[in-house]
């Protein structure tokens, strides 16, 4: 959708560029979520903490949105955590600036709706993953499709990811390089 100079400024003055260390934790189970992210560089992980233990379930990488959406669209506490599992640099808007963007500019929620149903539909892909694939075919879907993951990201959260443990995320790697040498 083209934009006029107009509108291009006004996003400008609704968003800033933030720059965050790895380890930094931008929302925390419970919190309710007031932002919104674009990943410019980086990455950011999703988890949920079960019984102690995270469980990673999406991580968002350069141009991807990163929001919290049942805390932020409509104010419910957070059941996740969202962390930089490494530095990263990321465009910030709030709820508020939002707000004021689409009273001024109505168009901005539709662009807006078009980014959701984008996250949703991804969202709704990684979940059915989980019932129909198995850990050994959502890694080499992860591997077809994000193979720059596995460059930024410890293999422990990978494995995480895929729902499997570390030694089995192990054998699993170790059976698709039997099968490519044989």
């Amino acid at each position: 959708m083209p934009l006029s100079q107009e509108e291009i400024e006004a996003i400008i003055e609704t968003m800033s560029i933030q720059h965050y260390k790895k380890g930094t934790v931008l929302l925390k189970e419970g919190q309710i979520s007031t932002e919104v992210y674009f990943v410019l560089e980086g990455c950011v992980r999703q988890f949920y903490l079960v019984d102690g233990d995270e469980k990673t379930n999406n991580f968002f990488t350069e141009e991807q949105w990163v929001i919290s959406m049942n805390s932020f669209s409509q104010n419910n506490p957070s059941n996740h955590y969202l962390d930089c599992c490494m530095d990263s640099s990321l465009v910030v808007g709030n709820r508020e600036k939002e707000e004021l963007l689409y009273k001024r500019f109505p168009k901005f929620e539709t662009v807006s709706r078009k980014v959701m149903e984008k996250v949703f539909a991804e969202q709704q892909e990684i979940m059915s993953s989980y019932t129909t694939d198995t850990a050994e075919q959502r890694y080499l879907k992860l591997l077809k499709s994000r193979p720059d993951l596995f460059q930024k990201i410890p293999q422990y959260q990978i494995a995480s990811y895929i729902g499997a443990k570390p030694e089995s995320l192990s054998r699993i790697r170790k059976r698709i390089a039997h099968r490519l040498n044989t």
